[in-house]
C-alpha cells in the first residue's frame, strides 16, 4: 500500500470511528450555517429598510460606470452620438441588422446594452417592491420615518418603470414583492403603468424631504420625475406645477458663480468630481455616489475611455511621421491631461457644430471644450529625429489637403472636457476614475417646465425657463421662435452624458402622437402608427448625418436606424421563459405573432 493510499485509509477509519461514536443518528450530517437570511427576520426596523434601498442606489449607479456604460446605448439611439468603434463588426452601428430580440439578450461591452436596461430595470423594481410590500413589517421612530422610506422606495420603482415604458413601451408591471418563481407575467399598457406611478409619486412628494444625504432620494428628485411622468401622460398643467415646486421651492438654485475647490468658471466647477456633492452646490437633485474604495463598479467611470477620441494612434504629422502616443513613456504624457480614449461615444456633427449658436457659451469655450487641434504631437520619435512638428498642435490635413488621420470617425472629434475629465488613479494611461454623477439636475427641471409651456403654446414662458439655462452658461437669451427643437438643442448642450436621450426622445414622440400637434418638421403623428412613423426617427434622420447618409466605417459597417427603434426589442429569453403568460414583443421585431392585448391593470400578485 503506497503512502497516498495509507493516508486515505486513515481518513476513512477516522470518519467511521466518528460516526460510531455519535451513534446511529444523522443530525451531525445536517449543515449548520453560521447565519440565516430570513426576510421576516431581516426587515424589522428602519435601518434594515434603508439598507435595502442601498441596492436601489447601486442599481442606478451602474448605468454610468464601467466599459461601454449603458447610458451610451441611450445616446446612440439619438441624434447626439453614434457608436464609434470601427475596427470590428458587432458594435451597434447597423442597428437594422444588430438590434434584434436575440441580440437584446446580449450585454457585453461590444454590444448595445439593451438587456442591461431590461434586467436591471426589473431588479430595481424587485428591490423597491421588497421595501414597499414589507413597509409595515418594521418598527420606526415615527410615522414620518416610515413614510420617508416608503416614499423613497416608490420613487425608485417609479424611476425604473418610467424608463422601461419609454424604452420598451408596454411592459409587465409587477407591483408586489415576488417571493417564489413565476412564469405567468403579462404585458400591461404603458399609460396604465404611468398613471399608477404618478399616484405613487404624488404620495411620495409629501413624504420625502430635501434634507437627506447626497445619493438618497430627495423631494426635488420625486417632483422632477413626476414632471416627466406628467409630460408623458399629456398632463401639462400638472407638469408645470411639479416642476415649479422644485424651481420655486427654495431648496435648489442654479449655480451661477465659480464655487468649490476649483473656482475656475461655473460650468467647469459644476462638473468637477470634488464639487458635485459639496453642500454649497445647490443644483443637484439626485446623484449616484462613487468614491475610490467604496466598492465602486469596474474601476470607476472610465468615461474618458468612452468619450475621448482614439488620439494616441492613427494620426500623422504633416511630415508623414507617427504623431501621437498615449502611453506613459513620452516626455509629455498627454493622457494625464485628457485621458486615453477609444472613441466609442462619437458625437455627431449636430452635437459638435450645429447646436453651438453663441461664441460666449462656456460649455463650448476653450479650456472647457477640447478640439483635436488643441492636442499636440508628442511621440518621442519626433523629438529623437528633430522633427519640427514635435509639441506643435495637431493638424487634420497637410499642405496638399491630404488627411493626416486614418480614421476620422474614431480618432478625430471634439468633446466636452469640462464634463468628461475625471482624474484616474487606477489606470495608466488614465481612462476616467471615480466620481459622483448627476442623474437629475435643476437645469433639466427648467428645460422640462419650458417643454410643458411649449406644449401649452405659452412660448414666452417657455423661453424664460430656457434662458435661465442659457444665460447661466454665458449665452445671450434666445430671441427667435421657440419650438421643441429649440429645447432639444439646449438639452444637447447642457445634458450630454447625463440625460437618457433615447428615453426623452421617445417620450416627446409619444406626446406628438397623443396630441396630434405638428412637430417642428411640420408633420403630425398618431399612436396607431407610432412604430411605423414617429418624431423619434424623423428627428434622428434630420440631425444625425451617420444614420441619414448611411456612412460606412473603414471596417465596412453601415450606420442605419429605423422608425420601429422608438421601442427596443424585448429580450427573447424573457419571453420564452415566461411559459404560462404572454410578454408582448414590439412591432418591427420577430415574435409579434404571439402578442395579445396588453392588460388594463397592473400586476398585484405576490407569487
Amino acid at each position: 500500500m503506497n503512502k497516498h493510499t495509507q493516508h486515505i485509509s486513515k481518513i476513512v477509519l477516522f470518519v467511521g470511528a466518528l460516526a460510531i461514536g455519535t451513534g446511529c443518528g444523522k443530525d451531525w450530517l445536517t449543515p449548520k450555517p453560521l447565519s440565516f437570511y430570513e426576510p421576516d427576520e431581516t426587515f424589522v426596523d428602519a435601518a434594515a429598510m434603508r439598507a435595502a434601498l442601498v441596492a436601489c442606489a447601486r442599481n442606478a449607479r451602474i448605468e454610468y460606470y464601467g466599459d461601454n456604460p449603458p447610458i451610451l446605448t441611450e445616446m446612440l439611439f439619438s441624434e447626439v452620438t453614434v457608436e464609434g468603434v470601427t475596427d470590428k463588426s458587432g458594435p451597434p452601428q447597423d442597428l437594422n441588422l444588430l438590434i434584434t430580440p436575440d441580440g437584446a439578450n446580449e450585454n457585453s461591452a461590444d454590444r448595445a446594452r439593451i438587456y442591461h436596461y431590461w434586467n436591471e430595470g426589473y431588479k430595481g423594481i424587485k428591490y423597491a417592491n421588497t421595501v414597499i410590500s414589507r413597509i409595515d413589517d418594521a418598527t420606526y421612530a415615527s410615522a414620518a420615518e416610515r413614510n420617508s422610506i416608503l416614499g423613497s422606495a416608490l420613487f425608485h420603482r417609479a424611476l425604473r418603470y418610467y424608463r422601461l415604458c419609454m424604452q420598451f413601451g408596454d411592459v409587465p408591471a409587477p407591483m408586489k414583492e415576488i417571493v417564489s418563481p413565476r412564469t405567468n407575467f403579462y404585458t400591461t399598457k404603458r399609460d396604465v403603468i404611468l398613471e399608477y406611478i404618478k399616484k405613487d409619486l404624488d404620495s411620495a412628494k409629501g413624504w420625502v424631504t430635501d434634507n437627506v444625504a447626497r445619493g438618497e432620494v430627495t423631494k426635488g428628485a420625486v417632483l422632477h420625475l413626476l414632471t416627466k411622468v406628467n409630460l408623458a401622460l399629456g398632463k401639462f398643467d400638472d407638469a408645470i406645477a411639479s416642476a415649479g415646486a422644485v424651481i420655486d421651492g427654495g431648496a435648489y438654485s442654479l449655480m451661477r458663480q465659480p464655487f468649490g475647490a476649483t473656482k475656475k468658471n461655473v460650468i467647469w466647477d459644476l462638473h468637477r468630481p470634488e464639487n458635485k456633492s459639496l453642500g454649497e452646490n445647490r443644483e443637484g437633485l439626485f446623484y449616484v455616489i462613487d468614491r475610490f474604495g467604496d466598492g465602486g463598479y469596474d474601476g470607476g467611470m472610465r468615461i474618458m475611455r468612452q468619450a475621448v477620441p482614439l488620439w494616441g494612434s492613427n494620426i500623422s504629422t504633416p511630415s508623414g511621421k507617427k504623431g501621437t502616443n498615449d502611453n506613459t513613456n513620452p516626455e509629455f504624457v498627454q493622457s494625464n491631461l485628457y485621458g486615453r480614449g477609444i472613441g466609442r461615444c462619437r458625437p455627431t456633427p449636430y452635437s459638435l457644430y450645429e447646436i453651438w449658436d453663441d461664441p460666449n457659451d462656456l460649455r463650448h469655450a476653450k479650456g472647457n471644450w477640447m478640439n483635436m487641434e488643441d492636442l499636440v504631437y508628442n511621440d518621442m520619435g519626433l523629438k529623437t529625429n528633430n522633427d519640427p512638428w514635435y509639441m506643435k498642435n495637431l493638424q487634420l490635413r497637410n499642405d496638399a489637403g491630404g488627411l493626416l488621420c486614418v480614421d476620422t470617425i474614431r480618432c478625430w472629434f471634439g468633446w466636452p472636457h469640462y464634463k468628461i475629465f475625471v482624474p484616474d488613479t487606477e489606470n495608466s494611461p488614465m481612462q476616467g476614475g471615480h466620481s459622483d454623477w448627476y442623474i437629475f439636475r435643476l437645469a433639466e427641471t427648467y428645460l422640462l417646465r419650458a417643454e410643458a409651456y411649449y406644449w401649452k403654446g405659452q412660448l414666452g414662458l417657455a423661453a424664460d425657463d430656457l434662458n435661465q439655462v442659457r444665460t447661466r452658461a454665458g449665452c445671450a437669451p434666445f430671441a427667435g421662435t421657440l419650438d421643441l427643437s429649440t429645447i432639444l438643442d439646449e438639452r444637447a448642450r447642457e445634458l450630454f452624458f447625463e440625460e437618457p436621450r433615447k428615453t426623452e426622445l421617445t417620450r416627446m414622440s409619444i406626446i406628438f402622437a397623443r396630441t396630434g400637434k405638428a412637430a417642428p418638421n411640420g408633420k403630425t403623428y398618431t399612436m396607431e402608427r407610432i412604430s411605423e412613423e414617429n418624431f423619434f426617427y424623423d428627428r434622428i434622420i434630420a440631425k444625425n448625418d451617420f444614420y441619414r447618409l448611411g456612412i460606412v466605417t473603414n471596417h465596412g459597417d453601415k450606420f442605419t436606424i429605423s422608425p420601429y427603434h422608438i421601442f427596443w426589442p424585448v429580450p427573447t429569453k424573457s419571453i420564452q421563459s415566461n411559459v404560462h403568460g404572454i410578454i408582448n414583443q414590439n412591432k418591427g421585431y420577430v415574435g409579434t405573432e404571439r402578442n395579445e392585448a396588453p392588460k388594463d391593470a397592473v400586476d398585484d400578485q405576490e407569487k
